[in-house]
């Protein structure tokens, strides 16, 4: 058992080698030769080029490859060929530009070609070639899932008969084997994929899906045709990426030329890159030549001139170009923007924008040459090609009725330079994928009625390219357009009815009744019609086929009657509609003013005296009058002054005037006698007061006027506290609160006009009362302070007891002070001689309180010591009780 593991394992580990990880693309080639040996048959060279890594081994290499050929309709397998190898090409890239970083990437491939001569029949549907096989290289990075596990299959196809035309004798396209070249990540380049065609067939470029083919087992690395028939799988790509944008969507492909350019993506790695070469004759699409390689990202830099393939522009003289290398060590720029006979059309700015119209002609095709210079002293340069041609617009018409029958597409695009030479169409048929075209008119039916989304790409002989879209809503009947569907007439009028068609005949017939032959030209889009009374009219149009029908109900009035409206009254200056009621078409207004009034059924008027309205309502020939009176009343008028200002406190009147019926205030919660024009006011805070006017005389609208009254806020007076002094010892007084002071009475002060006077009294009175006035501008306020006279010279005298129960009473033990200047300090100590409390503060006692704890009841000892205002020294000292 041991050895056949050991076999298998080796087995295995062979098959890996030999048939895994190496495969990076490949095409078919076909040309046809001549007619072959047998009638009816034709003889056809077929090249299969398989592109290798250059690292495969010669056990991955393949002796021959297997052929397929299907029929090019019904996809059968109608043989296989076995090709054996005919040869190798080892294209390499070993040169490299001075500015490109190392270390330098490797490209190259090894190219096995097989190549055989086959004489197939002549067949009207033509023939699918394809060789399938597995597997592709390790790790491709827009390849989802394990890419080592995935085929590849080429394919080609030669065509047979396309509408009566046979095609058979034709070369496929050869594609340029331009496949080594360097792209350096997240950086600008160009990369050539174009083909040449020995018939001289217009080739146009697109990429497209990369095909999955073969698969990773002894049995399945080379598929024998007939194992997988077309059409053939894609393969899932990675994430950002698809068979459209291979290389994400930075990265596109000229459909002209078949050049990639952009900006390659910044994950280094390998990108399989699959483009069709479309073969097109006298405008006829007859065959798809696919080839697929792999592009390797490398991570590389250049310090570079990189330019985009070409610019152009069709639709003004002036383009912006950058540098497309992101290197940072690029340091100077020199553009020349290619104008002959200029000398100054240059730049050395990095993105420059420059008008081409300087060159004297408004178009034209220029070089333009970019050279940069780099900090590590790389120079380098780039050119590319500027086509300035202006006046070119993309348009289109398009002509159908119904889906039953062929809608028309005509372009419809200009051009000043060039000619108009490239149409690709696509007609939105989300039922087909074969919904195009590229002739300059074409026609398409759809299948049923829908929005189609159309697009087409046009192009002229100068490179300018566009797309148009437009939406186009494909009806399942002709349109059929009445501008009325219900309308009114007289009994003795004839109405002309009306459809809008875009084309088609129609036919009109009443309903059947004593008004069907009241009619005159009914194949006509605008028949006339008089019926005696309400009749409808059917309307059917039919365009080729497509038919659609309508309506419309013709309403008949033996008479009309107008009514103009109801008297009113109005304010002067004011507009309004006048509203009559009738089944009238038509209106005439006279106004008795004189004033012109416009004639339709509502019109705005403007009366400024009292006016009467006149109407005249026409139904064709029926008629009607009738009239309405408007009384003009001049607004209502209130006025109630200026603004006022007033002290806190105070009251002042109000004084309206009113030119109206009834009015009033508000607010009335700080007004006396709010009931008439003069009522006294007495805010207490800023208050804006209304007074509100109205007529209900004639005009039914109010006026308003409002006042402000603004209030100046309460002057806060403060004489300062009550105080005990010596007679004879001065007193300074301090008030404050406002701008200007008056203290009464003025005995005993120096200056009773200021804040703060000087205060000496004798011994011949015990107390004094000062008032001062306190005043800020006009507005004032009172305030008093009581000043005890003692004539038993300074001292300090403490209450024997206090009782700290915070009743606010006696809560606190402090000196009383009278002849003191200053407090040197007043404390206090416990029995065993603890200070619990000292102050140097006039006025600030002892609350009872040590160390945030209340103090127990009982005796404590006090000393004070203090100097008077003759600078004497006072000193007290004793006990006081707390109590508890």
């Amino acid at each position: 058992m041991m050895k056949k593991f050991l076999v298998a394992t080796f087995f295995l580990f062979f098959f890996t080698q030999g048939f895994s990880n190496h495969l990076k693309g490949g095409w078919i080639q076909y040309t046809y030769l001549k007619p072959g040996a047998s009638a009816n048959t034709s003889t056809y060279e077929i090249t299969v080029r398989q592109y290798l890594d250059c690292n495969s081994t010669p056990q991955q290499r393949d002796a021959n490859v297997f052929l397929g050929i299907y029929d090019g309709s019904t996809n059968q397998l109608l043989s296989s060929l076995t090709i054996d190898l005919s040869g190798t090409d080892r294209p390499n890239k070993s040169t490299f530009s001075p500015c490109l970083s190392l270390p330098y990437p490797t490209v190259c491939y090894i190219i096995d070609r097989y190549t055989t001569t086959v004489d197939l029949p002549d067949n009207p549907n033509g023939y699918i070639l394809s060789v399938q096989r597995c597997c592709r290289i390790i790790n491709i990075k827009n390849v989802a899932g394990n890419s080592n596990d995935i085929g590849v299959t080429y394919t080609t196809k030669i065509p047979g008969i396309i509408n009566g035309v046979s095609y058979a004798v034709n070369k496929s396209p050869i594609f340029a084997q331009k496949d080594t070249v360097v792209v350096c990540h997240n950086t600008p380049f160009t990369f050539d994929f174009s083909a040449t065609d020995a018939d001289g067939d217009m080739i146009t470029y697109n990429f497209c899906e990369g095909l999955t083919g073969g698969n990773n087992t002894a049995n399945g690395a080379r598929p024998v045709p007939n194992q997988y028939n077309p059409p053939f799988s894609t393969f899932a790509y990675s994430a950002g990426f698809s068979g459209g944008s291979p290389m994400g969507n930075a990265v596109s492909i000229d459909p002209q030329t078949g050049i990639i350019s952009g900006i390659a993506p910044d994950a280094f790695g390998d990108y399989v890159v699959a483009v069709c070469a479309n073969e097109f004759r006298n405008g006829q699409l007859i065959g798809t030549t696919k080839k697929e390689i792999h592009i390797t990202v490398a991570d590389c830099s250049l310090s570079a001139a990189a330019l985009k393939p070409g610019y152009i522009t069709c639709n003004g003289t002036t383009l912006s170009f950058q540098n497309e290398s992101t290197n940072s060590s690029i340091t100077s720029y020199l553009w020349d923007f290619g104008v002959k006979n200029l000398t100054n059309d240059t730049s050395t700015l990095p993105t420059p924008t420059y008008d081409f119209l300087k060159s004297g002609k408004d178009s034209g095709t220029f070089t333009v040459k970019l050279k940069v210079g780099s900090a590590g002293g790389c120079q380098d340069s780039a050119t590319t090609t500027v086509k300035i041609y202006p006046g070119f617009v993309p348009a289109m018409t398009i002509k159908g009725t119904c889906f039953l029958n062929n809608y028309q597409f005509f372009d419809a695009s200009t051009t000043k330079y060039g000619v108009i030479n490239s149409w690709s169409w696509n007609f939105g048929d989300s039922t087909t994928l074969a919904d195009s075209a590229r002739a300059k008119d074409s026609v398409w039916k759809y299948p049923g009625a829908t929005t189609a989304r159309i697009s087409l790409i046009v192009s002229n002989s100068n490179g300018c390219t566009d797309t148009l879209t437009r939406s186009l809503a494909v009806l399942d009947k002709p349109s059929l357009n009445l501008p009325f569907r219900d309308t009114l007439i007289c009994s003795i009028d004839t109405l002309a009815l009306k459809v809008n068609i875009a084309s088609g005949s129609v036919i009109w017939t009443p309903v059947n009744g004593p008004n069907k032959s009241r009619i005159i030209n009914t194949t006509s889009t605008s028949p006339l019609v008089f019926p005696k009374d309400t009749t409808k009219y059917y309307v059917a149009v039919n365009d080729n086929g497509c038919a659609n029908t309508d309506s419309v109900m013709v309403n008949v009035l033996q008479f009309i009657t107008v009514k103009a409206g109801l008297d009113t009254g109005i304010c002067k200056t004011d507009s309004f509609y006048l509203r009559p009621v009738s089944a009238a078409l038509s209106y005439q207004w006279t106004a008795s003013s004189g004033i012109t009034v416009q004639n339709i059924k509502n019109p705005l008027v403007q009366p400024l005296v009292n006016t009467k309205y006149y109407v005249l309502a026409n139904l064709g020939k029926c008629q009607a009058r009738d009239s309405v009176s408007v009384k003009v009343s001049a607004y209502p008028a209130a006025s109630v002054g200026s603004d006022m200002t007033i002290c806190y406190g105070s009251r002042v009147q109000l004084n309206g005037i009113i030119t109206g019926s009834s009015f009033s205030w508000k607010p009335v919660n700080t007004l006396i006698n709010e009931n008439t024009l003069n009522p006294i006011a007495g805010p207490t805070k800023t208050t804006a007061y209304i007074l509100t006017v109205s007529d209900t005389l004639g005009c039914p609208k109010t006026k308003t006027d409002t006042i402000l009254v603004t209030v100046i806020p309460k002057v806060n007076a403060n004489a300062g506290k009550d105080t005990t002094i010596v007679a004879n010892q001065p007193l300074q007084l301090s008030a404050s609160g406002g701008t200007s002071y008056q203290w009464l009475p003025v005995t005993g002060l120096n200056d009773p006009t200021i804040a703060n006077p000087i205060a000496i009294l004798d011994n011949l009175q015990d107390s004094i009362v000062y008032t001062v006035k306190v005043s800020d501008g006009n507005c004032f306020g009172t305030d008093q302070v009581v000043v005890h006279v003692v004539t038993t010279g300074p001292d300090m005298v403490v209450p024997s007891a206090f009782t700290p129960n915070t009743d606010g009473k006696n809560d606190v033990i402090r000196p009383v002070l009278y002849g003191i200047a200053k407090l040197n300090y007043f404390s206090i100590y416990n029995r065993w001689g603890q200070l619990v409390f000292t102050t140097q503060e006039f006025n600030k006692g002892w609350d009872g309180n040590f160390g945030g704890r209340a103090q127990p009841s009982g005796t404590y000892v006090y000393e004070a010591e203090a100097v008077d205002y003759l600078g004497n020294p006072v000193f007290r000292k004793g006990t006081v009780v707390l109590i508890r």
